[in-house]
């Protein structure tokens, strides 16, 4: 596949895939449309692509509404494409931009976050930028859970390690992904990983392949994004994915239910054992210890989340959901085969897509 040509190319085209998305779409396209400064000026400059994906709500409206987006509307979804591959794919053919900006509808932009980002990524020469945002949370279920979701992340995935062009980790975040359009190309863009459920990693993958240049870090600095508005769609997005981002998930819900059995069971031995006087000084010191070290060794994992220390001790009770949730996403991917996101089903292998 070759970059389809542009008669007016700009410097960058922001694409925004929007599926049911008007809770948040208007925080988004408003920290977008914001970033219009002299030297930068939208339509002039860049552009920004709204692409409504065959949604029942307001969203179309709620994008219209924005002056200098262009809004489109993805064709009816084909068999072996997922939602939001299409509907990248769909826009890329119309972007203008020398440089592609994929970001989701429930990101908010820092006030000239685009201008920096273009500016670090040819600082890099790299041929993939992508940033882990800020994660908003609300609830006590999310404040519970997402941070051992991220911190895991961050050990599978450690940035300077994905950053590193002899390194063959590759990962990227699909709220915030930067590709320069030639080598986006290159690589056949998303109609290369349509049917995958995790297209961000996989087109990260496919970067580094061949040979180019992929830059990720944590950005709170630039973005922020509320990836889930209740706990059913949490539920319904880490079943999507944690059996593709962590490829030994059984063995890593194995992991978790023993730093579970021992934060809780460890000082629940000691209660146990000190009432029945079974154990003398030195002995209950020991133990102590060993939970001390315990608490310790998981507050430090937990801590590469980037979540505030107060989600982190909520961590603890979010433990059992993490460890149910490795299970079903595993068991979606490799007994069911299929798996469920935005009121579509997507066959994981053999099966097929019912849309």
């Amino acid at each position: 596949m070759t970059p389809t040509a542009i008669a007016e190319p700009l410097q960058l085209s922001v694409i925004v895939p929007a599926r049911n998305e008007a809770e948040c779409l208007g925080d988004c396209l408003g920290s977008l449309t914001a970033q219009s400064k002299p030297g930068f000026v939208l339509g002039q400059d860049w552009e920004i692509l709204c692409v409504d994906d065959a949604s029942m709500d307001t969203t179309r409206a709620i994008a219209r509404s924005f002056a200098g987006v262009t809004v489109l509307y993805a064709p009816l979804l084909e068999e072996g494409w997922t939602g939001k591959s299409a509907a990248l794919w769909f826009a890329v053919q119309q972007a203008r931009g020398a440089v592609f900006l994929f970001t989701d509808a429930d990101t908010v932009h820092e006030p000239g976050s685009l201008r920096r980002a273009l500016h670090e990524r040819e600082k890099n020469d790299a041929a993939m930028l992508s940033y882990s945002p800020r994660q908003i949370v609300q609830g006590f279920w999310q404040r519970a859970l997402m941070p051992l979701v991220f911190s895991e992340l961050t050990v599978a995935y450690p940035p300077k390690v994905v950053s590193d062009p002899s390194s063959p980790v590759a990962a990227a975040n699909g709220q915030f992904l930067i590709v320069e359009r030639e080598a986006y190309f290159k690589v056949g863009g998303h109609k290369a990983v349509a049917g995958t459920v995790l297209e961000d990693v996989a087109l990260a993958r496919r970067f580094k392949r061949k040979g180019m240049t992929i830059r990720f870090r944590y950005a709170a600095d630039a973005v922020s994004a509320r990836m889930y508005r209740s706990l059913s769609a949490m539920v319904e997005g880490w079943t999507k994915n944690l059996a593709l981002l962590f490829p030994q998930a059984m063995l890593l819900a194995l992991m978790k239910t023993l730093d579970l059995g021992l934060l809780i069971g460890l000082p629940l031995l000691l209660w146990a054992l000190s009432h029945l006087m079974f154990l003398v000084l030195w002995q209950k010191l020991l133990i102590a210890l060993v939970w001390i070290r315990v608490l310790v060794r998981y507050f430090m994992r937990v801590a590469k989340s980037n979540f505030s220390a107060l989600d982190c001790v909520l961590s603890i009770a979010g433990l059992p959901l993490f460890i149910a949730l490795l299970i079903r996403s595993w068991m979606h991917h490799t007994l069911q085969r299929r798996v469920s996101w935005k009121g579509r089903e997507y066959p994981t292998s053999s099966t097929k897509a019912r849309l």
